[in-house]
């Protein structure tokens, strides 16, 4: 089986995340599409507003309840830490003997693919599919194992609406059916006097 691999730290996840997913499985030949939630992205600073694992991986477990291939990985969660996606690579590889795994990545990541560990070795051994991110031109790609994907784009991010909760704006149409509620009920994402 063909394997799209998609991490990301879901905080939360949205209907971008959701959409693209659904987009890669359904037209560009992947026959199961993984969200695979990272506890720490290596090359982000700012972690104070990131939630525990449990909860975004509840919140994922939500949104893709009733998706069809496609599905929630937690594999990083149980690997040494920080969390480099060539190591979650080469183990889903080993574990997964009879899949191919193919890394999914957005146009703002691919700028910056030159910084991630053995992103060579990622090109030349899984290869990657770029799909495009507003504000960033992807330009010419010369190297077979790169593919770039016309899928469409959901100008929205994880900040904007963590940024809106806390602002007390109703987020219920930009987050999967049955996250908001789980936010809510929750009190996530709220200014904590």
């Amino acid at each position: 089986m063909k394997i799209g691999v998609l991490g990301g730290s879901f905080n939360p996840v949205h209907i971008g995340h959701v959409m693209l997913a659904s987009y890669l499985k359904q037209f560009e030949g992947f026959d199961e599409v993984w969200l695979m939630l990272s506890p720490l992205n290596p090359l982000k600073s700012n972690t104070t507003d990131l939630i525990p694992d449990v909860t975004r991986l509840k919140m994922l477990d939500i949104a893709l309840k009733d998706a069809e291939g496609i599905l929630v990985s937690d594999i990083e969660l149980s690997m040494p830490r920080p969390s480099y996606t060539i190591n979650t690579l080469r183990y889903l590889a080993k574990r997964y003997s009879r899949h191919s795994f193919k890394l999914i990545i957005g146009a703002d990541n691919w700028k910056i693919f030159n910084q991630w560990k053995d992103s060579e070795e990622i090109i030349n051994d899984f290869g990657v599919v770029v799909y495009p991110r507003p504000g960033y031109q992807l330009g010419t790609i010369y190297d077979d194992n790169v593919e770039v994907v016309n899928a469409p784009m959901a100008d929205i991010s994880s900040s904007f609406i963590r940024k809106a909760i806390a602002r007390g704006k109703d987020m219920r149409y930009f987050l999967p059916q049955g996250v908001y509620e789980y936010i809510k009920t929750n009190n996530l994402y709220v200014v904590k006097p």
